[in-house]
């Protein structure tokens, strides 16, 4: 539809940009709905990141998404924040309202949203999960397994002092474990998490055997490049069940899309399939 002097704008701020399929994600359902507005890719350097958002503020652009390597300078720049942005660390959802740049973290409910609906039988009660990286988004998603009753949450990071860093700063029910000792980890594990890079294109594989996993485990990849990772094809040959990690970028962009141009969007196979046409 055209744009007109009234169209809503919101964007993605990162460094680099063009490869980010955010813009292809909210352009869907801004066609889909009939919106006036625009989502756009906001190509900016580290020392120029507060430059930007305040430009963005006073050129009336309702809000952006933050992606690498902003969502720390976003933590610090906003004026308020969400409880769950405020435990995570770390701001991917920048909110205006009345020249105020509200910070929030959707990263943890797209996870959350994302493994309920590829694996409706998951309960966080029945038991541990192994969460795999403690980087960022191993935060978000440390953060939502505890607050969703997860009783054991089993964090390993290939340097070991950042998992018990982050482990002792997040508190029960998660403890750090050896890297090495990944295989053993996965013994009587409800859910497994990766988080790395790891099996991602152009990157180091992940090795880890599954053999201690049980039969009814979960496991999760939020790599989505390639869409299939070499740990969910293991775990699918074995009788996992197997969540990909395109939904979770495609759940983590609704509450902002909400925010910003007023109808909370649905999660479809159509729109999985254009984001995915989008390279």
């Amino acid at each position: 539809m055209m744009l007109t002097g009234q169209a809503r704008l919101a964007g993605v701020l990162g460094w680099p940009v063009a490869h980010s399929r955010s813009p292809r994600l909210h352009g869907f359902w801004l066609q889909q709905h009939g919106i006036d507005g625009a989502y756009l890719p906001l190509p900016v350097r580290p020392e120029r990141f507060g430059h930007a958002v305040r430009a963005l503020l006073d050129l009336g652009f309702r809000g952006a998404n933050v992606t690498v390597p902003h969502k720390l300078a976003a933590h610090g720049l906003a004026d308020s924040l969400t409880p769950r942005a405020r435990a995570i660390g770390a701001v991917n959802t920048l909110v205006f309202e009345n020249g105020l740049i509200r910070g929030d973290n959707t990263d943890g409910e797209g996870f959350l949203r994302n493994l309920r609906a590829g694996a409706r039988g998951w309960q966080p009660q029945r038991g541990p999960a192994v969460v795999l990286g403690a980087g960022g988004a191993a935060r978000a998603v440390l953060v939502a397994l505890r607050d969703a009753g997860v009783p054991e949450i089993r964090l390993l990071n290939r340097t070991r002092q950042t998992a018990e860093a982050l482990a002792e700063e997040l508190g029960t029910p998660i403890r750090a474990a050896a890297w090495q000792d990944r295989n053993a980890a996965l013994a009587g594990a409800e859910l497994l998490v990766n988080t790395t890079s790891l099996g991602m294109t152009g990157q180091p594989p992940l090795e880890l055997g599954l053999e201690r996993l049980p039969d009814g485990a979960v496991v999760s990849d939020l790599v989505y490049a390639p869409l299939i990772t070499p740990l969910l094809a293991a775990a699918k040959a074995r009788g996992n069940v197997a969540v990909d990690g395109l939904g979770m970028l495609l759940h983590q962009a609704v509450p902002g899309f909400a925010a910003w141009f007023g109808i909370e969007p649905e999660v479809t196979p159509a729109l999985r399939e254009a984001v995915l046409a989008a390279g």
